[in-house]
C-alpha cells in the first residue's frame, strides 16, 4: 500500500512522512512488514495471508494512517547524526571545476558550503542502502549530468538539483561528483547493513588523501 502526499520535493512534508512512519512501526502490527518512507509518500508492506490482517485492509490503512498522524510529532527529528568523512580532493571530486564554472563558487567553496550545511536523508533507495539526502546549500545546486556515467564509483559523493547522494556501489550514474567517501555504504553482513536511514541527520567531514587511505 503507497499513499502519497505531495507531487515534488518538499522538506517538511518529508520530515512529516519521516515521523509518520515511525509512528506507525511503533505501533508493531504483525501482519506489517515493512513501514517504508519515499521523497513525497509512504509505502507500506504488508503479509496478505497473516491471520491477524484485517478484512477491510485499505478502510484500516487509512484509519490507522489517521489514528498514527496523531502521535507522529513524539517522532520528529528522532533519526540518528551520522558524520561521513569525505575527501573532496580534485582526484575524488571529478567534476568540482565542472560544477564550480556552473555556479561561480570556487571549487575549495564547494566543499566549504558542502559541511556546513544540515543535511538530512530523505529515502534510501535505487539501489541497496544508497541515500537522497536534502540540505543541499542553494548555491551548489546543479542539473544532473547531461551524459550520465557507466560507472559512479563506490563511495562517490555526488550533488544534483537540492540533493547529495552516495553511491553504496560501482553502479552507472548522472549526479556531479564532489567527492568520495571510504566508508562501506552498504554492508549485508553488518547490522544494520545499511550506513544511512530515513529520517538521519548527516554531517559531512573534510579528510585529506592520507587519511582517505589509512580508511579505506
Amino acid at each position: 500500500m503507497y499513499a502519497e502526499f505531495g507531487d515534488k520535493l518538499d522538506l517538511e512534508i518529508n520530515q512529516s512522512l519521516q515521523a509518520l512512519a515511525a509512528a506507525l512501526r511503533a505501533r508493531s502490527l504483525p501482519w506489517i512488514r515493512d513501514v517504508v518512507p519515499a521523497l513525497c509518500g509512504i509505502a507500506v508492506h504488508f503479509d496478505p495471508y497473516h491471520p491477524a490482517l484485517p478484512a477491510a485492509v485499505l478502510e484500516y490503512f487509512e484509519q490507522l494512517l489517521q489514528e498514527a498522524f496523531k502521535s507522529a510529532s513524539k517522532f520528529e527529528n528522532s533519526g540518528r547524526l551520522v558524520e561521513i568523512p569525505v575527501c573532496y580532493d580534485p582526484v575524488f571530486g571529478l567534476d568540482l571545476k565542472e560544477i564550480s564554472e556552473k555556479t561561480s563558487v570556487p571549487p575549495e567553496e564547494i566543499q566549504i558550503r558542502h559541511t556546513k550545511s544540515q543535511h538530512q536523508v530523505l529515502m534510501v533507495g535505487f539501489s541497496p542502502g544508497q541515500p537522497y539526502i536534502g540540505g543541499l546549500d542553494p548555491r551548489l545546486s546543479v542539473p544532473r549530468r547531461a551524459t550520465p556515467r557507466t560507472r559512479m564509483p563506490a563511495g562517490a559523493v555526488a550533488i544534483a538539483n537540492a540533493q547529495t547522494c552516495v553511491y553504496p556501489f560501482d553502479t552507472p550514474g548522472g549526479w556531479n561528483i564532489i567527492g568520495r567517501t571510504p566508508l562501506r555504504v552498504f554492508d549485508p553482513a553488518r547490522d544494520p547493513a545499511s550506513l544511512f536511514a530515513p529520517g538521519d541527520r548527516v554531517r559531512f567531514v573534510e579528510i585529506t588523501r592520507t587519511e582517505f587511505e589509512r580508511l579505506a
